[in-house]
Formats: structure tokens, C-alpha cells, sequence
């Protein structure tokens, strides 16, 4: 069984960056402090650090373990913050990983709802690529993951894709580009600077086989990972830039664009990907839910 004393004698080492300042947290001896420290890496078959100088760095496994160790005396504090305030209302905390190709406009849509329930939830974000998020999913240390595409088959993780719901694409740009684009809609982006997605992107592919089909040629002048990036580029006259259909009025009311032409040909997909096979937790469900008749009322209109 894992010593807490010991993890948390670590934590304030690595923390501190050396023994002596440490000891001195803790009302230690030096030599005492540095003993147990060798008694937890010997118990844990790995060294947690190695020297630079005066310091002390952590090595890959220190890395590791101090990451886990944050995480659980977090867990220990909000324990603690209950017990102390079991009377209040209970918040529990809602992890969320969102795959970092994920428009942060969607993701407050979609996520919304669940801060409406009646017994509420703290949310809690963390943006990755969607490999990273995956596998903090299969240890639990995310509730869900949003994504723009299903977990890959290629992973070797168990988990589940569900559906959120998918629209069409706008075709975004500042004012002084859109008005120089004279032909008719998708014509006019034929020669015209265009900002496409990174290669993390499910809809990279899906975009550029779209143009080429219709033998339309734009020229390509950025990529980005992340779509708010993309956005200010354009927003900046760097060129035309695709969003959600579902977000582009509150895009072009927020970055004082215009469109210049819509396709419901190219699809932007959502999912929300958990453990469950059958979702059950409140928040994930409320999501779900929401988002349903969310891109349904979208694709009506």
C-alpha cells in the first residue's frame, strides 16, 4: 500500500527543489528527510530524482509520480472541505477533456447544460489532442472527452463514442476580403487565401477533398490547431477560415466578419466520448440531451 507520509514528503521535495528547504517545511532533519526519500523510491522500484547542481530535478517517473501526487491530495483537500462543510450543498466536480481542434464556442454550447442542473456540478476543463484526453478517460480522470471525431479503432483504449450531432460549414472572412470576392458562392474561393484546420482536424480532409472535387483552388496561406487562432487570423484579413454553421453568427458578431458562402456538403461532426456504454452520469446525459435538439432545431432552420 502506497505511504502517504512518504508521498507527501516527496511532493514537498520536489516542490522545493531541495532537501534542506524542505526539511525546513516540514520540521525535518535534512538526513532524516533525504532517508525517507530513498525508503519511497526504493518501495516504488524507481529514482524520483536526480541532481543539478544544488538542486534537485525530478526525473521521468518523479514527473509521473508528482503529477499523481497533486491530484490526490487535491482529492484529499476537497474531502476534507466536504466533511468540514457537509451541511452546504454538495457541488461535484464535472472533468471534462476537450480535443483541442474543438471550437471553444461549441464547447460552451455543448457543455452549458450541464451547469443548469438541479444539484449542481463545478466544471472542470482540460484541452488536449484527443490521444492525451483518451487515455486520462480510461483512468477516470475525466468524466468525458468532447471531440470532433469518434475514438479511433487504432487505440487500445475502452471507450465509447456518442453522437452529439453535426452541421454544415460557413465560409467566414473580414469585410475588406469578403467584398473583394466577386463570383458567386463556392466560385469565389477559386485563388482566394484561405485559413483550413490543423492535420488533428476531422474536417481537414473532408474540406480539401470538397474544393478539389469542385476544382476550386484556393491558396492555402495557414494552419492552425486551434480555432479561436484561426479565427483572429481571419478576423486580421489573413484570409477566408470555415466554422460550424451552428457557431458563425455569434463568430462573425464576436470577430466582425462576413460570410461569404455556406455548404451543408462538408459535415463538422461532435461527440461525447465516455466509459459508458449506456450513459448515466447526470451532466453527461444533460449534454447529450441538449446538444440533440440543439443541432436538430440547427439543421430545421
Amino acid at each position: 500500500m502506497l505511504n502517504y507520509k512518504h508521498l507527501h514528503y516527496f511532493r514537498t521535495v520536489a516542490k522545493t527543489g531541495a532537501i534542506n528547504k524542505a526539511a525546513e517545511k516540514l520540521h525535518l532533519a535534512p538526513q532524516t528527510l533525504s532517508g525517507q526519500i530513498s525508503t519511497f523510491e526504493a518501495r516504488m522500484g524507481v529514482t524520483l530524482f536526480r541532481r543539478s547542481g544544488r538542486r534537485l530535478e525530478l526525473t521521468d517517473a518523479g514527473r509521473t509520480a508528482l503529477t499523481y501526487a497533486d491530484e490526490i491530495f487535491h482529492v484529499g483537500a476537497e474531502l476534507e472541505e466536504a466533511l468540514q462543510n457537509r451541511l452546504a450543498t454538495r457541488v461535484h466536480p464535472f472533468r471534462v477533456g476537450i480535443a483541442d481542434v474543438v471550437p471553444k464556442s461549441i464547447a460552451y454550447q455543448l457543455l452549458a447544460p450541464a451547469l443548469t442542473l438541479a444539484e449542481p456540478v463545478k466544471l472542470v476543463c482540460k484541452e488536449d489532442r484527443l490521444e492525451q484526453l483518451a487515455a486520462e478517460l480510461a483512468i477516470h480522470r475525466l468524466d468525458m472527452v468532447l471531440a470532433d471525431r469518434p475514438l479511433p479503432p487504432t487505440m487500445d483504449i475502452k471507450g465509447y463514442s456518442h453522437p452529439l450531432g453535426e452541421c454544415g460549414i460557413a465560409f467566414l472572412a473580414a469585410r475588406s476580403v469578403a467584398q473583394r470576392l466577386e463570383a458567386e458562392f463556392p466560385a469565389n474561393l477559386h485563388a482566394a487565401p484561405l485559413l483550413i484546420p490543423g492535420e488533428d482536424s476531422a474536417l481537414r480532409v473532408p474540406l480539401l477533398r470538397w474544393l478539389e472535387r469542385r476544382g476550386i483552388q484556393p491558396t492555402i496561406v495557414g494552419e492552425f490547431d486551434d480555432s479561436a487562432l484561426m479565427s483572429a487570423f481571419g478576423q486580421a484579413g489573413a484570409g477566408v477560415f470555415p466554422v460550424p454553421l451552428t457557431t458563425s453568427q455569434q463568430v462573425m458578431q464576436q470577430y466582425d466578419v462576413a460570410e461569404v458562402g455556406q455548404t451543408q456538403d462538408i459535415r463538422e461532426r461532435f461527440f461525447a466520448i465516455s466509459v459508458e456504454r449506456r450513459l448515466s452520469h447526470p451532466a453527461v446525459l444533460a449534454v447529450s440531451e441538449a446538444a440533440r435538439l440543439r443541432f436538430q432545431l440547427q439543421n430545421l432552420s
